[in-house]
C-alpha cells in the first residue's frame, strides 16, 4: 500500500527563529470534531448504557437487523455492531497512536543525526532506510505478523519499524536544509551542543510539517489495521476490531450488507478526519 506523502513528500516550511505558531483552517476544525467525536466514543465506552460488545443475543439473530434493542442491529454472532464499534474506536485509537508516536520518534532521531552529521553515517541509515521502503507493506506485515503472532505489541512495533524510514526521510531532508541557517550558525559560535543544536535549533523550525505528516500516518495506520482485521492478522478475537468486523460478516454481505458497512464507515469516516486535521495544518504552516 503505497502513500500519498510517501510520493510526494512535504516541502519544508520556511523556518523562523522558534518555529512556526500552527493554527487551524475550516478543513481542520472539521477533522478535530471528527476525530474529537471518535475520541469521546472511545473514552466514554465503558459507561455508555451499552450491551458488552462480546455478549451474544441469540434471539436477535432470526432478525439482525437495526432494532430498538440494536440500533445498528447484530453481527453473525448475535454481538451488538454498535457495542463493538464504539469498543472498536478504543482499539484504534491507542494502537495506531502509540505505532505512530514510536515512528516519530525513531524516524525524527535518525533524521536529524543523519542530516547534522552526514558522512558515512548518513549513508549507512540512507540504505538502510530505502532496504525497508523497498517491501511491499502488507507484504512485510504479513510475513512478520505470520511469524511472530499476531498481537497490539506486535503491530505497534511492525509498524512504528516499517513507517519510521518514511518520517526519517523528511526530518533528514529538513535537518539539511536548516542546519545552514543563521541561527544554527550563531549557536554553534556560541558554543553550543549538537544536541542542543539539534533539539532546540533545528526540531521546533521543522515541527509543522512533521505535524502534518504525523496526521496523515495517523489516518494510514488506521487503514493498516483495519486491513490487518479484515486479512486475519490483526488484533486477536475476541478484541473488537473493525476490520475483523467487516471480515467476519463478508460472506453475508449481499443479505445483510450492514454488517460490512458500518465498521467500513466507521473507518473511513477517523481517516478523513485525520486527513482533514492534516490539511488543515498545511495549510496554514503554508502561508505562515
Amino acid at each position: 500500500m503505497t502513500d500519498i506523502a510517501d510520493i510526494a513528500p512535504l516541502a519544508p516550511a520556511t523556518p523562523a527563529r522558534g518555529g512556526r505558531r500552527l493554527r487551524l483552517t475550516r478543513a481542520g476544525w472539521v477533522g478535530v470534531a471528527i476525530i474529537a467525536f471518535w475520541t469521546s466514543m472511545a473514552l466514554l465506552a465503558p459507561v455508555l448504557p451499552l450491551p458488552a460488545p462480546n455478549a451474544s443475543d441469540l434471539a436477535a439473530l432470526a432478525n439482525p437487523l437495526p432494532s430498538a434493542a440494536h440500533w445498528l442491529g447484530v453481527d453473525l454472532s448475535g454481538r451488538d455492531i454498535l457495542s463493538r464499534i464504539i469498543w472498536g474506536s478504543r482499539t484504534v485509537l491507542t494502537v495506531a497512536p502509540i505505532a505512530v508516536a514510536g515512528a516519530t520518534v525513531m524516524g525524527a532521531l535518525l533524521g536529524l543525526l543523519a542530516g547534522y552529521y552526514r558522512g558515512a553515517f548518513d549513508s549507512v541509515l540512507s540504505r538502510i532506510s530505502d532496504v525497508i521502503l523497498s517491501f511491499p507493506v502488507i507484504i512485510l506485515y504479513m510475513i512478520i505478523l505470520t511469524r511472530f503472532g499476531a498481537s497490539a505489541l506486535n503491530i505497534v512495533l511492525v509498524i512504528t519499524v516499517t513507517k519510521a524510514p518514511i518520517i526519517y526521510r523528511l526530518v533528514r531532508a529538513m535537518t539539511l536544509e536548516l542546519a545552514g541557517r543563521e541561527y544554527v550558525a550563531a549557536a554553534q559560535m556560541r558554543g553550543e551542543g549538537a544536541a542542543y543544536i539539534m533539539l532546540v535549533e533545528i526540531l521546533p523550525n521543522a515541527r509543522g510539517p512533521i505535524l502534518v505528516d504525523v496526521c496523515l500516518r495517523l489516518g494510514y495506520t488506521t487503514i493498516a489495521i483495519g486491513v490487518l482485521g479484515f486479512l486475519g492478522i490483526g488484533l486477536p478475537p475476541p478484541t473488537p476490531d473493525w476490520g475483523g468486523m467487516v471480515r467476519e460478516t463478508y460472506g453475508m454481505i449481499s443479505l445483510y450488507p450492514h454488517m460490512a458497512i458500518i465498521p467500513c464507515v466507521a473507518i473511513s469516516t477517523l481517516v478523513i478526519g485525520f486527513n482533514l486535521l492534516a490539511v488543515g495544518l498545511r495549510r496554514r504552516t503554508r502561508r505562515g
